[in-house]
Parts: structure tokens; C-alpha cells; sequence
């Protein structure tokens, strides 16, 4: 992995830390954030549930930071900064393992937002992400609803 992109992965953890203190209390941290694509995990220790699965509630986090990372990789972090609008979320199967999420932005979708919110003030995009266990197999699909913001408007 470059530097630069080391450096992000930094970056959004010690967000992750600082912003979201729940989520890094779970262990969510990413794994790789580069332009247009970010890589989230969570461990299954200290996440179960009453009948031995990770709990929902998890797996809706390691999904739903993505949004943040994927902001912190492909637009400027000093002009702009992320919400998230709406979040649906399917759960697919049990989930005892530890888990990693992903998704990825196209170039034309991180252009057509970064034009839009430097006009407009902010630009929404949707971010399509996949859930999966050390085994590979998707416990869990998203789809969000973000906004990309200017401060200050």
C-alpha cells in the first residue's frame, strides 16, 4: 500500500476515534482507503448478540463509516465533510466472524459530486457497500444515502 494511502487509513482511524467514540469502542477500523474505495472491518469478539451472532447494530456500523472513509479518500477534507441522509440496510446471514465492508465510488460519480457540492454547497451520492465474513460470504448489503457538505454554507 503507497504512503499516501497508509496515511489515509491513519486518518480515518483516528477519525473513527475521535468522532465516533461507539464505533471505535466495537473495534470498527478501516483496512484500506484509497480514491473511490474504502475497506472497513470489525471484530466478532465483544459484538455478539443473545444467540451468537454479531449484532446488527455492528454490522450497520462497519457498513455505515464507509461513507466517511470513502469522503476522506476521494474529495478535499479541509473544504468538505460527509453525512449520511438515509440508510437501508439487508442482512443476508449470520454473521461469527469477524467482518469487512466495502464499496467504491466511480470516477465520473466522485467528479459529478465534488462539482456539485463546490457549486450548490453540497452534493448527495449513494454509496452501495457489501458486508462479508473471513469466509467470504456476504452476511450484509447497504445502501446510503450521503451528502457532501462545504463548511461554512
Amino acid at each position: 500500500m503507497p504512503d499516501e494511502d497508509t496515511s489515509l487509513v491513519e486518518t480515518v482511524n483516528g477519525a473513527i476515534a475521535l468522532t465516533i467514540p461507539a464505533a471505535a469502542k466495537m473495534g470498527v477500523r478501516a483496512l484500506e482507503v484509497r480514491r473511490g474505495y474504502a475497506r472497513t472491518t470489525v471484530p466478532v469478539e465483544g459484538n455478539g448478540n443473545h444467540f451468537g451472532a454479531i449484532y446488527a447494530g455492528v454490522q450497520f456500523t462497519v457498513a455505515e463509516v464507509l461513507g466517511g472513509a470513502i469522503t476522506a479518500g476521494s474529495f478535499d477534507t479541509a473544504a468538505f465533510y460527509p453525512l449520511v441522509k438515509s440508510f437501508d440496510i439487508s442482512f443476508r446471514k449470520m454473521a461469527r466472524t469477524d467482518l469487512t465492508a466495502e464499496a467504491s465510488l466511480t470516477e465520473d460519480e466522485i467528479a459529478r459530486v465534488a462539482a456539485e457540492a463546490a457549486e450548490h454547497g453540497k452534493s448527495d451520492f449513494t454509496l452501495e457497500a457489501v458486508v462479508t465474513d473471513t469466509e467470504g460470504t456476504t452476511v450484509a448489503t447497504s445502501r446510503g444515502l450521503y451528502q457532501l457538505r462545504a463548511f461554512g454554507r
